[in-house]
């Protein structure tokens, strides 16, 4: 009379003992943690022993653990050795518990993003010229003639380059005193907190200074009565109009959401001096 643990189940009966289906049993066989204990020559088919049963809920609770199958080979191939399980055990809680800590930090940072999406822009908005005394500030910037909608790209690609370096918000200089279209010259820049060389990119101190400011909220395209207002506030006080001025982009199309026009929020920053 054959012992119970040397009694065969077909794949079928044995997925339904084990709580694993057919196609969980072919890939550990193909991993190497779980083979039949017989398969047919002739049919193919599989076949395992009663004795194999402890072992296929021991790899059932380890995948529970979220042991990598390679774990779960080593510690099946030592089953016997109680103090490497233990080691394999301590070494999977302390990297659960990494995981957790980096999942919060994750779910913190999300609260913070849809928090800052979530904002009325409305709120601490600046409704009248300030008067600013504008500090020196190092800058990575390029310099280019186009539309001023080209911006964009060079942002981007500033801010690549300067990743782990940038202080700011990016920010725009534009040195015509007139509206141009097509041509316009115009120079992107993102601020640094530390001397960073960026592929094309001119990294140099940007001049402070005395500057009327005002926040723009709205499209880009419509922060003309923007500069009305500081360019009216700048004759008010008898001020000379110094190049270039500059856009510094507080709030506006974001890398994952494009965000609405009507809520971008553009701080215009004029330099002036006495007349």
């Amino acid at each position: 009379m054959s012992d119970y643990g040397d009694m065969l189940f077909s794949i079928g009966e044995f997925s339904r003992v084990t709580g694993l289906t057919v196609k969980a049993l072919r890939f550990y066989h193909e991993e190497g943690v779980l083979a039949p204990a017989r398969i047919d020559a002739v049919s193919g088919y599989r076949y395992y022993a009663a004795r194999q049963v402890e072992v296929a809920r021991a790899v059932t609770l380890l995948r529970r653990l979220e042991f990598p199958v390679k774990e779960i080979r080593a510690i099946l191939a030592r089953q016997g050795d109680a103090e490497h399980v233990a080691e394999a055990l301590a070494r999977q809680k302390a990297a659960l518990e990494e995981k957790i800590k980096q999942q919060k930090q994750a779910v913190q940072a999300l609260r913070e993003f849809i928090a800052a999406e979530r904002q009325d822009p409305l709120m601490s908005l600046e409704s009248s010229v300030q008067e600013k005394e504008l500090p020196p500030m190092l800058v990575a910037g390029i310099r280019t003639r186009g539309k001023y909608g080209d911006c964009g790209a060079l942002f981007g690609k500033l801010c690549r380059g300067a990743a782990g370096a940038a202080a700011g918000p990016p920010m725009m200089l534009i040195y015509d005193q007139e509206f141009k279209e097509n041509d316009a010259d115009f120079e992107a820049c993102v601020p640094l907190k530390k001397t960073k060389a960026i592929a094309g990119a001119n990294v140099r101190e940007l001049h402070g200074g005395k500057a009327l400011t005002l926040i723009h909220k709205g499209p880009y395209s419509e922060v003309g009565p923007t500069y009305e207002r500081l360019f009216k506030h700048a004759k008010e006080k008898g001020y000379r109009i110094a190049t270039p001025c500059r856009e510094v982009y507080l709030k506006g199309p974001g890398m994952i959401f494009r965000g609405n026009p009507k809520n971008y929020l553009t701080e215009i920053q004029i330099i002036v001096e006495s007349a």
